[in-house]
């Protein structure tokens, strides 16, 4: 084969591998998926703590209210009641959605343990969780509103509680009205009320505003 032939081979070739290197290295060209990059989760772990967080304080303020509850049994049923547990109600407009859940479920299991049925088991739940929320809404900037979200509770209290608690022992509305009015004002707007400023007024209830701010 002539010198000028083999030297025009050698550059195809080289021409032909210079070429198929370059195909290789792009992984564009021929249909391969990019490399994906590293995205930090540090959203995800952030969402998990809060949950965990919420949960956890679901469970507290349903073993506290539950526990509040039994051991003031005496006075916490009946028509004339004064449920001192009722006092953990105005956390709520702090707290939010984990202490309405928490003391919904914390009346529930109270309700269970006084026995007076099925009515006083839902009913007081549902109560709470209604008053927790509409304090909460209520309730979130300055201490007259505060306190009217408190006045919101007693009377969602009164009008749902005092309303199935007449029945249940046969007496007149307006009896089982006032009686638990008269023990809602005490425990929500005088114990819990008091309870709520304190509260907010620590390094918690400072934190817990900052957090809803930045969200």
């Amino acid at each position: 084969m002539p010198e000028s032939s083999r030297s025009k081979t050698s550059a195809l070739q080289k021409h032909f591998y210079e070429c198929l290197d370059a195909q290789l290295t792009s992984a564009g060209e021929w249909g391969l998926p990019p490399v994906p990059q590293y995205k930090p989760r540090c959203r995800e772990v952030k969402i998990l703590k809060f949950k965990s967080r919420q949960v956890g304080l679901t469970a507290i303020f349903a073993a506290l209210y539950a526990v509040g509850v039994v051991l003031l049994a005496p006075m916490s049923f009946g028509v004339y009641q004064v449920r001192v547990a009722d006092a953990l109600l105005p956390l709520s407009i702090i707290f939010g959605m984990p202490a309405a859940t928490g003391l919904s479920l914390g009346c529930l299991i109270a309700n269970i343990y006084g026995g007076l049925g099925i009515t006083d088991i839902i009913g007081g739940a549902l109560a709470n969780f209604l008053a927790c929320s509409i304090a909460y809404r209520i309730g979130r900037n300055g201490v007259i509103r505060r306190f009217l979200g408190c006045l919101a509770e007693s009377i969602t209290i009164t009008v749902i509680v005092g309303g199935y608690l007449s029945v249940i022992f046969e007496v007149p509305v307006e009896i089982g009205l006032l009686g638990v009015f008269i023990g809602s004002i005490v425990a929500i707007n005088v114990l819990g009320f008091a309870l709520l400023e304190i509260l907010y007024r620590s390094p918690v209830g400072k934190d817990r505003g900052q957090a809803e701010n930045a969200t």
